[in-house]
């Protein structure tokens, strides 16, 4: 027993003059910053430092894909493709999930360190990415102070939506396509207090609604998705008379990609306006009976 504590204290004194078990210091904050994800674009122009963050993606200056697209304007933009980004020669690259694995792999392969953060399905997701992001920044007080501002505003939403009364929305985009269960637009329609029609009929994620069953569904308000300058025919359904007849009896409210796609702070005041169109159809629902 002696011999064999001795020999752990005689290894414990080698490991620590070799360095081990020593605190590591910490990582030095990135000073060349460049996202190729258009939500990885909004969470950085957030937090990041002036000059920390050198470019954006494509996408961050569309204004039907993010919501800050007139902050974009002030950085530069990459098309996302690995030699143009590495030629930026980057100290961190902020990728979605799914961006390009082939750009993400590249970029792994010639050393350049990538984070990756997943599609923000839920409100309470959006404190969490804003708080990973200023770690990854190194701007942990300014995310903090902005994740404690969404906990309050998402708080508040959660209360009133607990203390509403049952009104059922439907979404209805291009194609007949509707947002289910396990998507940001489920989360937002159930925080302004309202049931989703889609998932009460069991849809998950993106699917068809079938304008026989948007019908049937009956539901008290319709939100139809933001129209894009120039029409597509997946955009004809938006006219279709059955829907126009919905829309002049329930009323409808425009949802933007923008807010809907990243989980951001403009995803709550999204959520905050379908609050106040949720009042509304209540209080005419109300008035019919």
């Amino acid at each position: 027993m002696r011999m064999a504590a001795t020999a752990g204290r005689w290894l414990l004194a080698v490991l620590l003059a070799l360095g081990f078990g020593t605190p590591l210091p910490a990582m030095a904050a990135p000073e060349r910053v460049v996202s190729v994800n258009v939500c990885t674009d909004q969470l950085a122009m957030l937090t990041a430092a002036p000059g920390q963050l050198i470019a954006v993606s494509h996408l961050a200056r569309d204004p039907y894909s993010s919501a800050m697209a007139g902050e974009a304007e002030g950085y530069a933009v990459t098309n996302g493709e690995a030699e143009a980004v590495f030629q930026l020669q980057p100290d961190l690259v902020l990728a979605g999930a799914y961006t390009t694995p082939v750009t993400v792999r590249l970029l792994e392969r010639l050393g350049v360190r990538v984070e990756r953060f997943a599609s923000a399905t839920t409100l309470s997701a959006i404190a969490g990415d804003l708080r990973r992001m200023g770690a990854l920044l190194g701007q942990e007080a300014e995310a903090e102070a902005l994740a404690e501002a969404t906990e309050r505003r998402v708080a508040a939403l959660q209360a009133e939506a607990r203390a509403a009364g049952a009104v059922s929305a439907a979404f209805l985009d291009a194609n007949s396509y509707t947002a289910g269960r396990g998507t940001l637009l489920h989360a937002m329609i159930e925080a302004a207090g309202m049931q989703n029609a889609a998932a009460e009929q069991g849809l998950t994620f993106t699917a068809r609604l079938p304008l026989e069953a948007l019908v049937l569904a009956k539901p008290d308000l319709l939100l139809l998705a933001q129209r894009y300058p120039n029409p597509s025919m997946g955009e004809a359904v938006l006219d279709h008379p059955a829907v126009r007849a919905l829309a002049s009896r329930t009323g409808s409210v425009e949802i933007g990609g923008a807010a809907s796609t990243c989980g951001t702070p403009a995803t709550l005041a999204a959520v905050e306006r379908l609050a106040a169109a949720r009042r509304a159809a209540a209080a005419m629902r109300s008035a019919d009976e």
